[in-house]
């Protein structure tokens, strides 16, 4: 039995006109906010506030950043500014304690390998598998 698979399931369906429902009611809210503020204020308060509104509604229905919708921006931005955020202003870098075996170098003892030493030592490993590396015996023997 054949089935057919939805394939532009990302792609809102254009419902009023060329607009998806979300872009519709953004643009309406936006007019309708604009016509309120001029019918309530006056003319010259009323310009700037419509201007700003249809812009807000505009870009809510049709802007995009990075391929996201305006209003997750918005979002982003109002949580971003909204909690509370730490900031580290002229950090110390703190001082290591010291511990015993720091305070006399001359205790420790730290094995020199010398470049043939290193070589040499390659070599038998690449020659013979079977060699332990740490105490030099030869694995299958035992």
């Amino acid at each position: 039995m054949k089935y057919q698979v939805p394939q532009f399931i990302e792609v809102e369906d254009k419902i009023i006109g060329p607009f998806t429902v979300k872009q519709f009611i953004y643009i309406v809210g936006g007019f309708g906010m604009s016509f309120i503020i001029f019918n309530y204020l006056p003319f010259i308060i009323a310009l700037p506030l419509i201007a700003g509104v249809e812009g807000l509604s505009l870009a809510l229905a049709f802007y995009k950043v990075n391929n996201k919708p305006f209003i997750d921006v918005l979002e982003a931005a109002f949580f971003y500014y909204t909690k509370q955020n730490l900031y580290i202003w002229k950090k110390e870098n703190k001082k290591p304690a010291k511990s015993a075996s720091q305070t006399n170098p001359s205790q420790v003892i730290v094995p020199k390998l010398s470049n043939s030493k290193l070589k040499e030592l390659s070599w038998t490993l690449d020659i013979n598998e079977n060699l332990n590396p740490l105490t030099g015996e030869n694995k299958t023997t035992k």
